[in-house]
């Protein structure tokens, strides 16, 4: 979640954990609220140091002649992979977003401005990290503009060329096939920098504080039940009180009551249903009576201090929907979610117990077939969205070998469009996986877990409209339908995401954009292998074979409307 300034400040703003932000309120939808984890430190800073370092060379700096005005070449002549630009700020701001404001001019030759081979880092505690661009209006140090920075956490004063400061630097990269280099290295004659914002993690979860339970009714194991469920995890999940009429006491949730004496104050949650039941007495074999937990008095008030409640499918909502601040402070002009949320489960329903019953009765916890590898890598990762186990003869890995794949929750944006990156799983899911199978597996089976090969797809259609109606509606009409129907995760004949390996016909692609209303003929229908990373397309055909490893992914669609 980041927060946006409405204007530089010369003091330390400091967004507590708990602050609530919250989707817009709709006439058929609630708003989701998400709470962040913790505390946000916005820093406030400005530009100390301009450092040059050619190629290996150790830094040179050159603040005096930048902020005088004079023209200063940052790279070598000519510039190579490895020459640096350092800022170094006044302060550490880790976890926020900084404005460098640079002027240059266009003397950057030979670069394309929407991708010049340039990589922004932070100097952190491991090192240097990756800073990611918010937006670059200079093309590349070609003229002069704004590049807005979000520096990573761990962001630390260390000393670089004999002066301590909080370093970014613009570093040229190894252009790759395709991409245009520098000829000439760019120039600036000025620079500034400051904080307008910060980054920290939110969860959908909505504070609920000091909600009456009722009263104790002096009974071992006596069971309430909080006013909203799911309760979202969070340490602790739940503050529980109790008072006997001279204050509030404070109750621990545990997970069970085996180590609970009778003079403990504990209790256990459930989570899923948002039940709360005090300790036990049982009866030992000599007929005497053992608590386990204390039990409050009889008639004394029981509260639950402070839940969050949240969590669930609701809880994913795309990038950039997230837009109101429900908590009051001040400063802070805007908000918004830069990437969508995910990971949100809902819980199991009967019907889908039904199904994993059995299979968990044969697997008894051991990885053997297919369908084991399968549900137990959902039970160890159920926030992800698919998961399949290829066979020995298909996973191409030798007899001993099995192959998982996974595809990870990702919430379209706001025009209904996946982007690649979003269907990368990223190495703490496909961690979680691989330890958990690893402990099933075995002995012998090599075990490869990791995402699906992402075939691209484009789509090149012409159709022709029924009289009277409106050409561009159906033209985003089509493209819609195309991507609803190639889409991984809900696409298909069934909507539940492109079987892994089968092929794409342009005749079921005819099928697709007949039926989209408004058309009256589909004229042509072309398929182009496409790669989702470089862009690049193949020649056109009629179908499109998958290995068994893969899936279909839409890319750049283009369909022409004729009529209307």
């Amino acid at each position: 979640m980041t927060f946006w300034l409405s204007a530089p400040q010369n003091q330390l703003l400091t967004l507590p954990a708990g602050t609530e932000v919250a989707t817009l309120r709709t006439d058929t939808e609630p708003a989701v609220v998400f709470a962040t984890e913790r505390d946000l430190n916005v820093v406030p800073c400005s530009l100390e140091r301009v450092l040059l370092q050619p190629g290996g060379e150790p830094p040179v700096d050159h603040t005096t002649e930048i902020l005088d005005g004079k023209d200063t070449a940052v790279f070598g002549d000519p510039p190579q992979p490895g020459d640096s630009m350092l800022f170094g700020l006044t302060a550490a701001v880790p976890d926020c977003a900084v404005v460098l404001r640079l002027g240059s001019r266009v003397d950057g030759v030979g670069v394309d401005p929407r991708q010049p081979p340039l990589l922004w880092e932070a100097l952190t505690g491991d090192g240097w990290r990756p800073c990611e661009v918010e937006r670059d209006t200079t093309g590349g140090l070609n003229r002069p503009g704004e590049v807005v920075l979000h520096v990573p956490s761990g962001h630390t004063v260390a000393r670089s060329g004999r002066f301590d400061a909080g370093w970014l630097r613009c570093r040229v990269t190894q252009a790759e096939p395709g991409q245009p280099f520098y000829t000439l290295s760019p120039t600036v004659r000025s620079a500034s920098a400051f904080t307008i914002g910060g980054t920290t993690r939110a969860v959908h979860a909505n504070t609920v504080r000091d909600e009456a339970l009722g009263e104790s009714n002096g009974v071992p194991g006596q069971r309430l039940r909080l006013a909203n469920a799911p309760v979202a995890q969070g340490e602790p999940p739940l503050l529980l009180q109790v008072s006997d009429g001279e204050g509030w006491s404070d109750w621990t949730v545990v997970p069970h009551f085996a180590a609970s004496g009778q003079d403990d104050r504990h209790v256990t949650l459930d989570a899923t249903t948002g039940e709360i039941a005090f300790g036990p007495s049982v009866r030992e074999p000599d007929g005497s009576m053992r608590h386990y937990g204390a039990v409050p008095p009889k008639g004394a008030l029981i509260r639950a201090h402070r839940y969050r409640t949240g969590g669930g499918r609701s809880g994913n909502v795309a990038r950039g929907s997230v837009r109101v601040l429900r908590s009051s402070i001040p400063f802070i002009a805007r908000v918004e979610n830069r990437e969508a949320a995910r990971g949100g489960v809902d819980g199991e329903t009967v019907a889908e117990a039904k199904v994993r019953a059995p299979i968990s009765l044969r697997a008894q916890d051991r990885a053997v077939t297919v369908r084991d590898y399968e549900e137990l890598a959902r039970r160890a990762a159920p926030e992800a969205a698919r998961i399949t186990c290829l066979a020995a003869d298909e996973s191409r890995h030798g007899e001993n070998a099995v192959r998982v794949l996974v595809v990870p929750q990702a919430v379209p944006d706001q025009d209904g469009r996946l982007r690649f990156e979003q269907l990368v799983p990223g190495d703490e899911l496909l961690g979680t996986i691989t330890r958990h199978l690893d402990q099933r597996r075995p002995i012998g089976t090599r075990l490869a877990v990791g995402p699906p090969y992402y075939q691209g797809v484009t789509v090149v259609a012409t159709l022709h409209a029924y009289r009277g109606t409106e050409s561009e509606r159906i033209r985003v009409a089509a493209l819609d339908a195309l991507y609803a129907h190639l889409d991984p995760l809900t696409g298909g004949a069934h909507g539940n995401g492109w079987p892994f390996g089968r092929p794409l016909q342009s005749g079921e692609v005819f099928a697709v954009l007949q039926r989209v209303p408004g058309v009256e003929l589909v004229d042509q229908v072309l398929l182009h292998p496409a790669d989702p990373l470089t862009g690049k397309r193949g020649d056109p055909t009629d179908r499109i074979d998958l290995d068994p490893s893969a899936l279909v992914f839409s890319f750049d669609h283009r369909v022409r409307v004729i009529g209307g």
